[in-house]
């Protein structure tokens, strides 16, 4: 019977660690917060995983983030840089000429007007993020706050990863806008793009706005997310790999909870740890089977297990 409670054991610890591996990690930045608290407020209805980036020099920067804190959720300075094309710019917007005293100025002022903040990520910069100089002092005056750097991908050749070198900042990098239009449709197709990333390569980074439709949506895709996609917070991702944000990626198709074979592939690193001679199997089961029962993997070849076993005693 030990045999028997070992193997029953090792199934269940395995279909745990088959679980956790195919979790793939979903993280969303609302950004441009402070202006609008009616709709922003919406947000703050969501998940606490949802995280928001406030633009220093807004009217409520300093309320919705300390609102958005209490709450538990995570916030970002949504920093003005400077674009490379022609548009109206913030107050206070880097620019890749300015000295390293004005950007730490521009930095001081901007963690003082959003209290809280954990990390940084660009207000449009396609001109200041591709200038290596421009984002070596970015990145030494966020050194000293401590500060990690989302960067918004807002052009191909970024230099923020290469100018955190050296440094004590982590960079992590936006993989989709969620709302480049104001469509539904288009912004509900975003989202299963940054579903499919998250499960194709173990996580992914998705950044929207505080617009109505964005925030429908947002509702209705998070109330029905799929059950191997789990909501985290930026920072849980910076000692993820980093992927372009680059690349086409189909659509989503319903997602089918097929399990793979829990017993090939991908759980090398899992370790199992076998049960004490004279533990009962059923508590063993209960315990894990309790933090894998809603996956669908667990579901389905509980339901064989149950077949296999169903002629063994569970006792001695």
């Amino acid at each position: 019977m030990y045999y028997s409670k070992t193997r029953t054991a090792l199934l269940l610890s395995t279909l745990l660690c088959v679980s956790a591996a195919q979790a793939g990690k979903l993280s969303i930045v609302i950004d441009d917060v402070g202006y609008r608290p009616h709709e922003e407020n919406a947000v703050l209805q969501m998940p606490t995983a949802i995280s928001v980036a406030v633009l220093p020099n807004a009217p409520h920067a300093h309320l919705m983030a300390t609102k958005a804190h209490s709450q538990g959720r995570e916030v970002l300075i949504h920093m003005p840089m400077a674009p490379l094309s022609k548009q109206p710019l913030e107050r206070d917007t880097l620019q890749p000429s300015m000295s390293s005293e004005e950007v730490q100025r521009i930095i001081r002022n901007a963690v003082n007007n959003v209290p809280f903040a954990v990390g940084m990520n660009n207000h449009m910069g396609s001109a200041m993020t591709s200038s290596l100089p421009g984002m070596q002092k970015v990145m030494q005056a966020l050194e000293s706050y401590h500060l990690y750097f989302l960067d918004s991908m807002t052009i191909g050749n970024s230099q923020a990863t290469h100018a955190a070198a050296g440094t004590g900042v982590k960079v992590i990098k936006r993989k989709v806008f969620l709302d480049d239009t104001a469509n539904p449709d288009d912004i509900r197709r975003q989202f299963n793009r940054a579903v499919e990333l998250a499960r194709r390569n173990g996580s992914a980074i998705a950044i929207g706005h505080p617009r109505p439709a964005t925030v429908k949506v947002l509702q209705q895709m998070l109330a029905t997310l799929p059950s191997d996609i789990v909501l985290v917070k930026p920072s849980s991702l910076l000692n993820e790999p980093q992927q372009s944000a680059s690349g086409y990626v189909p659509p989503s198709k319903p997602h089918k909870p097929q399990p793979k074979n829990p017993f090939t592939g991908g759980i090398k690193q899992c370790k199992v740890k076998l049960p004490k001679e004279g533990m009962n199997a059923s508590h063993a089961l209960g315990i894990i089977a309790e933090s894998v029962a809603q996956s669908p993997v667990v579901v389905v070849i509980k339901r064989h297990w149950q077949h296999w076993m169903g002629s063994e005693p569970t006792k001695p």
